[in-house]
């Protein structure tokens, strides 16, 4: 599926445990966490402009306060690409801390918990950009479905193998993306606020391809 020449980052592997994840990680925060997504900022500053057209400022801070957290969380991304070596690594191992810390957050303050699995999502999605050598985003859908269909529709007028694979692996990843939402699903049935360990556990499998060398 790859060569030497595609970074660790960028295969399938980690790739597909990043997309795990971030599904997983939407569906915590919407089930356990006052159906707040951790994600989907779009989804969350359409929420922030009808509370604050209907004049409620409780319900509009929060949806405001992960919008803030996931802008902060794509600074200090850039912040450790621009400073420190092996920067993705880095990354991945702030990630795998906070997520490891908010599955002790209590619900009272369940907005400091989306605050923190938004900020994660942030420093992820803004580090880990490509799969195989083409954009996408693991924490997110609408991207990697427009790509996938373009992919699909070159495919069938040229017959390109190479817009094949590509679509292929757009829609492999949107499907681990749901995987992922659903496992979440289960999991916080069976766990509640700790389900988000299962989000550090697929980090660190992630981790590990892209500490070893070649």
């Amino acid at each position: 599926m790859h060569n030497q020449e595609t970074p660790a980052a960028e295969r399938l592997f980690p790739v597909a445990l990043l997309t795990l994840s971030g599904g997983l990680q939407d569906t915590y925060t919407y089930l356990r966490r006052g159906k707040v997504f951790a994600n989907a900022q779009t989804g969350n500053i359409v929420l922030l402009g009808q509370s604050l057209f209907d004049g409620n400022w409780e319900r509009a801070a929060r949806y405001l306060l992960p919008v803030l957290a996931f802008a902060l969380g794509v600074a200090a991304a850039e912040w450790i690409r621009v400073r420190l070596p092996s920067w993705q690594r880095q990354v991945l191992l702030w990630e795998i801390l906070l997520l490891f810390l908010v599955g002790f957050i209590p619900h009272s303050l369940d907005q400091l918990a989306n605050a923190l699995v938004s900020f994660s999502c942030a420093m992820q999605v803004q580090s880990f950009r490509k799969m195989e050598g083409f954009p996408f985003a693991s924490t997110m859908c609408i991207g990697n479905l427009r790509s996938g269909m373009e992919a699909l529709c070159a495919f069938l007028r040229t017959g390109d193998r190479q817009e094949q694979r590509k679509a292929r692996l757009y829609f492999l990843v949107i499907f681990l993306f749901a995987l992922g939402a659903e496992a979440g699903s289960l999991a916080v049935e069976l766990l509640d606020l700790p389900a988000i360990w299962l989000s550090c556990v697929l980090l660190a499998v992630g981790f590990w391809p892209m500490s070893r060398p070649g």
